[in-house]
């Protein structure tokens, strides 16, 4: 029998040993992604050419269960269609990935433990969150310690990176700017009855260098602490959401921080259509500068879903910068039973003083997202986003011009059907 008959019988029989005697579940998640980029997460500039691309997610995810164990493995190719020559006998790009392998243990009907590479997503995602939107999602190789009853839940979780194996010294270089060399957390969380409210306390070590003859030293960490509050409740039609953060201890240039961030959002949903209006504050610093880094950035938040589609503040950008007042309004209106349209609008200014007094407005933003439910497991998302750019805005994007057309077009699509399961509810 030839190798790969041999690996296929063995996981024919693997697979039929874990259906008999445990809950298997296997699922996919395909999503491309066409996208038209003139002026997304950046001004526009003179004589420039629109970026023009369609990205696919392909990924695989199998869960099993028996008794108090639970396993979970998720595999991933996140591509750009064509980055890969047609007869090439492997993928160039570095595409797959391993995204989640984690195992979870039910210690007894309150405690549990979850261990490995896994999502970590609270809340309103502001702080720790899944990143959907990006094709490669966001996980973390994390320990958890879990305890749950009927009104309160808390996750404790502990993580220690590093690149290899060593026999000597503990140096962390894969780090950019907002990837950690350890991190700890506590997430806190209460219900009584539709009100809810969390808190959480997240302290990131970032390694820190110096140069010794010519060459780049580990140098301790540096560690900065995030700690507030989450809270959500109902007033009939009405809900009311918020957030207040700290940011705290040392940046990545060893820097004290003393940040803020703050939102309140109220939103009305009197029949099928839903109507809101919030507000966020992320506090800055002035561009004169100061003695202390007063930028508060969402580390590991889902930040495609706050402060506008196009992507200018928060994603990968406007780090240690001026901060950001948001003030937003949004409709949702039911269109069918399958389909809605989302419509938002926000005000963008500075939350600190720009250079020679500038204006602080920034620019204005449109969303606007069309929703249709296909067939069963089968979404199309298609959006179109426009940004009005002010002067002050080229400020903070090293002097590109403001007057361009800034705009972003994209059509999704999602298909994640369930292809195995023996689990039956």
């Amino acid at each position: 029998m030839t190798n790969h008959r041999l690996l296929l019988t063995l996981i024919c029989i693997l697979f039929s040993v874990v259906s008999t005697y445990g809950q298997l579940t296997i699922d996919a998640d395909i999503r491309p992604r066409f996208e038209y980029r003139h002026g997304f997460g950046n001004l526009f500039p003179d004589n420039g050419e629109p970026g023009v691309f369609v990205q696919q997610r392909t990924r695989l995810n199998i869960s099993y269960g028996l008794e108090k164990l639970q396993l979970m493995v998720s595999v991933q190719d996140v591509s750009i269609w064509g980055d890969t020559p047609q007869i090439s006998p492997i993928d160039g790009n570095d595409s797959f990935s391993l995204f989640q392998a984690w195992v979870a243990y039910q210690i007894d009907s309150k405690w549990s433990t979850k261990l490995g590479r896994q999502v970590l997503s609270y809340d309103d995602q502001r702080i720790l969150g899944g990143l959907d939107w990006a094709m490669q999602g966001r996980s973390h190789d994390v320990a958890l310690i879990k305890y749950k009853n009927e009104t309160f839940k808390t996750d404790i979780g502990f993580a220690f990176n590093q690149e290899r194996p060593s026999n000597e010294g503990n140096g962390f270089f894969l780090q950019d700017a907002f990837t950690y060399k350890t991190m700890q957390f506590a997430h806190l969380h209460k219900e009584w009855n539709n009100i809810q409210a969390s808190f959480l306390f997240l302290n990131s070590g970032f390694q820190d260098f110096k140069i010794v003859d010519g060459q780049e030293t580990p140098d301790g960490v540096l560690y900065r602490q995030t700690t507030g509050t989450y809270f959500k409740f109902p007033l009939k039609s009405l809900q009311i959401s918020g957030s207040a953060y700290y940011q705290f201890g040392r940046d990545n240039n060893n820097t004290k921080l003393n940040a803020y961030q703050a939102m309140l959002e109220a939103t009305y949903k009197p029949t099928k259509h839903l109507y809101g209006l919030g507000l966020e504050l992320l506090s800055g610093t002035d561009q004169a500068g100061d003695s202390r880094n007063k930028s508060f950035f969402p580390l590991y938040g889902t930040n495609h879903k706050f402060n506008g589609y196009m992507d200018y503040f928060f994603v990968g950008n406007h780090a240690n910068n001026v901060g950001l007042n948001d003030i937003f309004a949004k409709a949702v209106f039911k269109t069918s039973e399958k389909s809605s349209l989302l419509t938002k609008i926000h005000y963008f200014s500075s939350n600190a003083e720009l250079l020679n007094n500038a204006d602080t407005y920034l620019g204005t933003e449109i969303d606007v997202v069309f929703t249709q439910k296909l067939i069963k497991d089968v979404t199309l998302n298609i959006g179109y986003s426009h940004l009005f750019a002010s002067e002050s805005m080229s400020l903070i994007r090293d002097n590109r011009p403001n007057d361009n057309t800034n705009n972003w077009a994209w059509a999704r699509l999602i298909i994640n059907p369930t292809l195995f399961t023996n689990f039956k509810q």
